[in-house]
């Protein structure tokens, strides 16, 4: 008979050993990382052509920095499907370890930004505690450089903090999430979806609320900058894309993706991108993803996915897109599918793309899929 584990000797079957606490806190510890979120991910600025870091923000407040080659010497290739019987079959997953983290927010980090390519670069961050972040991106590269803990230590440059409500009898409420971010590079100012309904203007050399968007009836998913005509566009989940005019802060033009599909059905909009000329957008929804003109205001095409599509972005005048599907779509502008590429989220939150055409698809599990220009899975990291 086996000898039992901590028994001193005796058999199996002993259980006067048994430490109960330490079970049930292993168990807690494996159902946070089984359901742990990658909610955005970025490509760090290199001089190097090919992808050298991809920065990673998570549920667990965290925002780390991740070594590509590393993960790829690691973990054997990743095959999503069977050449022979083409079925899906499960992936080869690395366990990855950060070069260096960072602990940015109390609760899940939304969204994460970089201003700039090379060392002089700011990394921004905001999260569920209502507050956005800037960090020198060459401190954090510098710890990751070092592969040590430094990270833990770095403190960032700018706080910024979301304005509470006032209630009756002198209350206030809680501070409203930041459920993303986007930065005008030219006029300095950082723009955030939040919680409350709105859309914030941040000064980002004095740190000061310049402008408030109010009109959405519900709370904010997403927010980006039309540089070419000084506005930007907002994503709600009361189902409408808003056009806001940054002199003014009043809104321009309501775009209502709803009316596109052929089932009324309330739905939300969980993602807004806009191509390099400022004329095309692009939105996500509950139901699937619309183009629109925003010389016409005129939807160019719709594409019902009958599912939430929760991430997207321009890249080369085409359409990637990622949802509650394991599945990396591109479109042309036209509405045509190019490409669908099976990945490894069950559930995908975020796509980003290199300049050489590598892409990172992340979500549910903590799982990251780096897949280059091709189409094939370079590595698979949690």
């Amino acid at each position: 008979m086996e000898v039992g584990r901590n028994t001193g000797g005796r058999g199996g079957g002993d259980a006067r050993q048994w430490d109960e606490e330490s079970y049930r806190r292993s168990i807690l510890i494996e159902r946070e990382l089984s359901s742990r979120i990658v909610f955005r991910t970025a490509f760090a600025p290199s001089v190097n052509p090919n992808p050298e870091i991809v920065l990673v923000a998570a549920s667990d407040g965290s925002l780390s920095a991740y070594s590509i080659a590393s993960c790829i010497a690691s973990c054997p290739r990743p095959m999503l499907c069977s050449k022979e019987t083409d079925q899906k079959v499960a992936p080869v997953v690395l366990s990855a370890g950060p070069l260096c983290s960072i602990q940015a927010h109390k609760g899940p980090t939304y969204d994460l930004k970089l201003d700039g390519n090379d060392e002089d670069a700011l990394l921004l961050s905001c999260g569920d505690d209502g507050y956005i972040r800037v960090w020198k991106w060459a401190e954090v590269h510098m710890a990751a450089v070092q592969g040590s803990h430094k990270g833990e230590k770095l403190r960032p440059i700018l706080e910024l903090v979301n304005p509470q409500k006032e209630r009756p009898w002198g209350a206030l409420s809680p501070i409203p999430e930041n459920n993303a971010i986007a930065v005008d590079k030219e006029d300095g100012s950082i723009f955030s979806a939040a919680g409350d309904s709105c859309a914030y203007c941040w000064d980002m050399e004095t740190g000061k609320k310049k402008i408030v968007f109010k009109g959405h009836s519900d709370y904010l998913h997403s927010v980006t900058v039309r540089k070419s005509n000084n506005q930007i566009i907002t994503g709600s989940e009361d189902g409408t894309a808003r056009v806001w005019d940054c002199r003014s802060g009043r809104c321009a033009h309501v775009i209502d993706p709803q009316k596109s599909f052929k089932l009324k059905e309330s739905t939300w909009i969980s993602s807004v991108a806009l191509d390099n000329s400022g004329s095309w957008l692009v939105c996500g929804t509950g139901r699937g993803l619309s183009a629109w003109n925003l010389i016409s205001y005129e939807c160019i095409f719709s594409f019902d996915s009958h599912s939430p599509i929760q991430d997207l972005l321009f890249h080369d005048n085409q359409i990637l897109a990622v949802g509650s599907e394991p599945v990396l779509r591109c479109f042309n502008i036209n509405g045509k599918i190019l490409s669908q590429v099976h990945c490894a989220p069950f559930s995908a939150f975020s796509i980003s793309v290199h300049p050489s055409g590598v892409k990172a698809v992340a979500g549910y599990g903590g799982l990251v899929d780096i897949i280059s220009e091709f189409g094939s899975h370079l590595c698979i990291f949690c």
